[in-house]
């Protein structure tokens, strides 16, 4: 199977899955189940044959989004970029030259949050170059005024807020549902961080939600309540994450999730407030 690039099409958008690489995390139910209780915790694992006394790691995929409208190429999140901490990440450039893209043709970097797998990737560390130099980069307001905050750059230990420093010229922020380019809609996320955003995908009548972590494995679905250890504001997640799982049931949109297996893709189905998710697979 493929795990680095996967082409789809939204309407008449051509789109690529585009995979950063992968992080291996020790502790996975602390991390993406805080607080969850113990026999539930231990039955919804069951249920997606996990033994949780033998979970001792969660290998994730960085999966960034690439759009290519009729006048724009938009990227999605630019992943964790080469990091000596995260030795199988760092993959974005190489794995976007494999369907002939190169850097120079990007025109629109969408920054959902500013945590390092979505973010780190928008510089070189090497070089100290901004990675997608013709870009504008977008990002919500919210997000860039937390990441630039007393409390964000102890957070972060001010990783993000030079980051974007690096970028200050190209940075275009946003505080409102608007139409990125024709036919990518930002999506207020909150919750995971302060200025989370997701994002709708519309053309031809077909629709893409990326839900980038909104959610951050399919038992999220069915168990909306349980929070990720890193979610900034729990309550307020799990009420972005109610309302758009429900938009997308209802609405019948293929979802894009940042960390769910490779490709990410696939749908929803609304079972009493609760979801079950429906994957496409790669097959190639």
């Amino acid at each position: 199977m493929n795990t680095e690039t996967f082409h789809f099409r939204v309407g008449a958008f051509e789109c690529f899955a585009v995979n950063d690489g992968f992080g291996t995390y020790s502790n996975p139910a602390r991390i993406l189940f805080a607080g969850a209780p113990p026999e539930s915790l231990t039955q919804a694992l069951n249920e997606h044959n996990i033994q949780l006394e033998e979970w001792s790691e969660w290998v994730s995929p960085f999966i960034c989004l690439l759009i290519r409208t009729d006048k724009h190429l938009v990227l999605v999140d630019t992943g964790y970029g080469i990091v000596d901490f995260m030795p199988n990440a760092g993959k974005l450039v190489q794995n976007l030259q494999t369907v002939g893209i190169t850097p120079e043709d990007i025109d629109t970097v969408i920054l959902t949050h500013g945590h390092r797998d979505h973010l780190y990737g928008v510089t070189d560390d090497n070089t100290g170059k901004v990675t997608f130099s013709r870009a504008r980069h977008v990002m919500w307001r919210g997000e860039w005024e937390f990441r630039n905050s007393e409390e964000g750059i102890d957070v972060d230990d001010g990783d993000a807020s030079r980051k974007l420093s690096a970028i200050a010229s190209q940075l275009h922020l946003i505080d409102s549902e608007l139409e990125i380019v024709p036919g990518i809609h930002a999506v207020s996320a909150p919750g995971h961080t302060p200025g989370h955003m997701a994002l709708a995908v519309v053309s031809q009548g077909e629709q893409l939600l990326d839900l980038v972590d909104v959610v951050g494995h399919p038992i999220h679905l069915e168990q909306p309540h349980w929070s990720m250890r890193i979610d900034y504001q729990p309550e307020l997640a799990e009420r972005t994450r109610r309302t758009l799982l429900s938009r997308a049931a209802v609405e019948h949109a293929r979802i894009l999730a940042y960390h769910f297996d490779f490709p990410g893709l696939g749908y929803v189905q609304e079972q009493q407030n609760e979801w079950k998710w429906q994957p496409i697979v790669d097959t190639t």
